[in-house]
């Protein structure tokens, strides 16, 4: 297996520039699949490959937090972009979400499932859940959030610094062959949006690597 350790630090696994999220959240959506998502803690060190994403505009997207207008819970989606969202759903499970588009303008693309790549027995712990297999770790957003360790209190946490929580390219751990764009992304509708009705409940911004086994199951 390999280690991410130290890589930051000594720049063959750098965080993604802020340039990286001044686009389209759908793009960035998009964009964000078969990156990594990295987390470094006092337990440890522990990295995942995205597969799925939705994004999430500004206010006039009804499915989207950013309708309720700029609020103390909203404002990370505001930008700068390049930071973190982190909100709690449910009462029960944090979720994060990278904020995207221009800065002032909204919107924040949430990482649905990763496929474990750094630090497993880390993220096994961290679940509670030992028999689990690797692949379902990190299938869906609390799931996500709870295997890397992620909470509110990394909301609005800057990703570019490469400290804590962050998120870089597949140039470390890229598998032989594999292109660093994925090309095989299915979307559909963003999952449990019904309230927003039409368009916004039909609207195809959830994306996936088709046929991954750590996508989730809405």
């Amino acid at each position: 297996m390999t280690t991410l350790a130290g890589t930051a630090a000594t720049g063959l696994h750098r965080p993604l520039g802020r340039a990286f999220y001044a686009r389209p959240i759908d793009a960035l959506a998009r964009a964000l699949l078969g990156r990594l998502v990295v987390t470094d803690s006092a337990d440890g060190l522990a990295a995942g490959r995205i597969v799925e994403t939705e994004a999430y505009g500004g206010p006039d997207d009804r499915a989207s937090h950013a309708r309720a207008g700029l609020t103390a819970r909203t404002r990370p989606m505001f930008g700068p972009v390049g930071h973190a969202y982190v909100y709690l759903v449910y009462g029960l499970h944090e979720c994060l979400n990278v904020v995207g588009e221009q800065d002032g303008q909204g919107g924040a693309v949430l990482l649905r499932a990763l496929e474990p790549v750094t630090g497993i027995e880390l993220m096994r712990r961290r679940r509670s859940r030992p028999h689990d297999p690797d692949w379902r770790l990190a299938a869906g957003p609390a799931r996500l959030a709870q295997a890397l360790g992620v909470d509110r209190r990394l909301d609005g946490h800057d990703l570019t610094l490469g400290e804590d929580l962050w998120l870089a390219g597949d140039d470390v751990l890229a598998r032989p062959g594999e292109p660093e764009a994925p090309s095989d992304i299915a979307s559909g509708p963003r999952v449990g949006v019904a309230y927003a009705g039409g368009e916004w409940a039909a609207r195809p911004w959830r994306f996936w690597l088709a046929g991954h086994r750590s996508v989730s199951r809405p």
